[in-house]
């Protein structure tokens, strides 16, 4: 029987990574082992628990992000010196599939599901292309469910996936270049089938957002939580939305019945300029100064919100950093995710920073383990990298300080109306906090 290694690659255990609360299995590679043949042997490799050493295959499979994708190229190296072919897919290979040939046999560019078997068939025949383009899959028509027996146990959250694409083209994002802009969707009780199979009570729903941009999608979105409901199936989940989700009562309502504990969305400014600069239209259209209703529409529900922010945007000023701490505080948000803006590959973003030699970190791939939205790598205009680590410092040592951070955990807990989902709330802050305190800016810059 032939074998084959699928490998999550783990170049720095930092960030999001340092907390089970906080980390989440590759559900991409449960994927590629649902599509390969029964005649092969698999083992999914997860360095975020064990340590990659060499093991015997017959073929190699890796996946990455950009901030690991020397890692898995350092481990593509160690494989191929034993002659052992290795295939690398996943975002970052998909948008630089040149460079990621310099370091794998063969590279599948877009989604697996659809080209899998193709590139098994050439390999057991010896003839492996160079490049293998996969299609868009009908998710209404595809019946897949992921390997989750091939997944390590020790994770808290089950991610589930219900639908791809996007129809936006935000300026620092690559979805829509990597999975499309139309949205596609899996029906609501062929989630429900897969969420009966899964035995863990805490559900992670990984898509960008879950909810969805048109009265249909919507419509699939109440028919999955009435599901939910309807079928006692008592699971405890997030999901990520945009800003607009909380318009539709009902959708908020019935998630909450359904055991939703909180909502990521990506709020990303507290300024209009910059929303404009990263084309986020949907928050310009709800306004920064409704971003508290948009909570407290979630809060009437007990349903924490974890809200995302960019900093590192052109014309931010230590000014701004103080207003942005101070309004952050009176927000009612639950748990933020404070970023660094990074220009990724494949983005609108990337291809203007280059354009205007803006760009700090060059020597790539080398850099590419400093893209993990905690460095600065290219220069904002109307103000120094070192500002924006400065304010960062700033912004989340007001929201982690005493005693404003024994406040804001005392209004969630009065917020979501339950023991057991403050404590979701307050490990996760607890995470967030401890992955500030580790990573490399800590307690360096201060504004003055």
């Amino acid at each position: 029987m032939k074998r084959l290694l699928l490998i999550n690659p783990v170049g720095r255990r930092s960030g999001y990574l340092l907390s089970r609360i906080s980390s989440f299995p590759p559900l991409g590679l449960a994927y590629v082992a649902a599509v390969t043949p029964p005649d092969w042997e698999i083992k999914i490799v997860d360095e975020n628990f064990e340590g990659s050493v060499l093991e015997e295959a017959d073929l190699v499979g890796i996946t990455a992000f950009t901030s690991s994708i020397n890692r898995a190229y350092e481990v593509a190296r160690n494989y191929r010196e034993r002659k052992i072919k290795v295939v690398l897919g996943g975002i970052h290979a998909s948008m630089l599939p040149e460079e990621a040939l310099q370091h794998a046999d063969a590279v599948v560019i877009g989604e697996v599901e659809g080209v899998w078997d193709r590139v098994i068939h050439d390999f057991e025949r010896g003839c492996l292309a160079e490049r293998y383009l996969g299609p868009q899959i009908d998710l209404e028509e595809s019946s897949i469910r992921p390997r989750r027996d091939l997944l390590d146990p020790r994770y808290l959250w089950h991610p589930v996936q219900t639908s791809r694409g996007c129809p936006f083209n935000c300026h620092f994002c690559s979805v829509s270049r990597y999975l499309g802009k139309r949205y596609r969707q899996r029906s609501a009780d062929d989630v429900l089938a897969e969420l009966s199979t899964i035995p863990g009570k805490y559900i992670a729903f990984v898509d960008d957002n879950l909810i969805g941009y048109s009265p249909e999608n919507k419509l699939r979105a109440k028919r999955l939580f009435q599901g939910m409901i309807e079928r006692g199936l008592a699971k405890k989940w997030w999901m990520q939305a945009s800003i607009n989700a909380a318009e539709d009562e009902e959708v908020v309502r019935l998630a909450a019945e359904a055991g939703c504990l909180f909502t990521f969305i990506g709020f990303e400014s507290t300024r209009r300029e910059t929303l404009k600069t990263m084309e986020k239209g949907v928050n310009l259209k709800v306004g920064v100064e409704r971003y508290r209703d948009v909570v407290g529409r979630f809060h009437k529900h007990g349903i924490g919100v974890y809200g995302a922010f960019v900093i590192g945007n052109d014309y931010e000023s230590e000014g701004y950093y103080r207003e942005m701490a101070e309004f952050l505080l009176r927000s009612d948000i639950d748990m933020f995710q404070i970023s660094t803006l990074t220009p990724l590959p494949g983005t609108a973003l990337m291809r203007q920073l280059k354009e205007e030699g803006r760009l700090l970190c060059e020597n790539l791939p080398q850099d590419w383990d400093k893209y993990r939205f905690s460095y600065m790598v290219h220069k904002p205009r109307g103000l120094d990298p070192e500002t924006v680590y400065a304010g960062n410092n700033y912004i989340k040592g007001r929201l982690y300080s005493l005693p404003a951070y024994a406040l804001r955990l005392g209004r969630s807990l009065y917020n979501l109306k339950g023991l057991k989902k403050f404590l979701v709330v307050y490990q996760l802050n607890q995470a967030l906090r401890r992955s500030w305190r580790n990573s490399h800016y800590y307690n360096r810059y201060t504004l003055p």
